[in-house]
């Protein structure tokens, strides 16, 4: 939920004043889209400094806050001699420069200070969501009717660029996933030229952007009758992500949630086969916020928290199966 005011995320920062540059959080903060600008949190208020390039659409765009020249900042800045920034994302030589830049300031890297209040979303951002994830399902829904022999991985991935323009989406929130027979063994793999035989198994991975938010999700289609080897992989990741999806709530906690689903793939013999966290927070980027994995420090889920529930089995040079959907938490 969006911070209802700069001293709350002050006091998350616990600086006097807080810097933030990463993109994805001016656009949060201020509802203003830019290639390059800066929000200065302070007891005031935000401050929006952009160049000339953005002065006139950031005017009407902008939410919550005061629009100034970037070229202000220095004096701004110079009225504090401690600021925080943004730890996720501010480099070294980025700091090294503003340490050159804006003496007397000094930088102070603070994580998660935006991205707790992106965690959650406010009716706007879920009807947002909403959209993509529709969008998303009336595409995947169209995938069996476009799998034919000669079909390559590539061209089923255009056609899917191609749907999700035509459905109204602004753009696909990442490169889709599509992967044929042996090549659904990789989690991650990038469309080729191999074509669609009989008898594949297929697995798409997609999702579309809609003002900002992104939905992702995953099926698996078949082209013939599955092998006792495919049906019981499908049942055992099918299960995984029913147990693990009937636990969401908020106050959960991301640990439990992997280790549930975990639980009922060793009930199969596939705990090993599964080589990924469960899922992961989504938003106006494709991960973020949370992390469902036991390898990764356990947190609490929050209400109206956007995540996916993704299980996996994976089997090198024969085939690979993974079920995803998002869900929003409640109480």
């Amino acid at each position: 939920m969006r911070p209802t005011s700069s001293a709350v995320l002050l006091s998350w920062a616990g600086t006097p004043a807080f810097l933030v540059t990463n993109l994805t959080n001016i656009l949060y903060l201020t509802g203003a889209a830019l290639s390059a600008g800066a929000v200065l949190v302070t007891r005031k208020g935000l401050f929006l400094f952009v160049d000339s390039r953005y002065r006139e659409a950031s005017a009407r765009t902008v939410q919550g806050c005061t629009l100034r020249d970037i070229l202000d900042l220095p004096a701004t800045l110079r009225r504090y001699a401690l600021c925080g920034c943004e730890g996720e994302t501010v480099t070294v030589a980025q700091r090294d420069f503003w340490k050159k830049k804006y003496r007397g300031t000094k930088f102070l890297s603070c994580t998660g200070v935006v991205m707790h209040f992106r965690r959650s979303k406010n009716a706007d951002e879920l009807r947002h969501f909403r959209r993509a994830q529709k969008i998303t399902q009336g595409i995947l829904r169209r995938v069996p009717g476009w799998l034919c022999p000669g079909l390559t991985e590539r061209e089923l991935a255009w056609k899917i660029n191609i749907a999700a323009h035509d459905a109204g989406a602004d753009e696909l929130a990442f490169d889709s996933i599509v992967a044929f027979g042996a090549h659904t063994s990789r989690p991650h793999h990038h469309p080729t030229a191999r074509a669609l035989k009989r008898g594949d198994i297929v697995q798409i991975d997609m999702g579309v952007r809609m003002e900002g938010y992104c939905a992702d999700q995953s099926r698996v289609f078949f082209t013939r009758k599955k092998s006792p080897e495919q049906e019981r992989a499908l049942m055992a990741v099918t299960k995984a992500k029913e147990a693990a999806e009937k636990l969401v709530r908020a106050g959960v906690s991301t640990h439990q949630l992997d280790c549930v689903a975990r639980s009922v793939l060793r009930e199969y013999g596939m705990e090993d086969a599964f080589a990924h966290a469960l899922g992961h927070g989504v938003g106006l980027e494709i991960h973020e916020g949370v992390t469902l994995s036991c390898k990764r420090p356990a947190e609490k889920l929050l209400k109206n928290e956007i995540i996916t529930i993704e299980p996996g089995v994976y089997f090198p040079g024969k085939f690979g199966i993974r079920l995803e959907d998002e869900i929003i938490v409640q109480e």
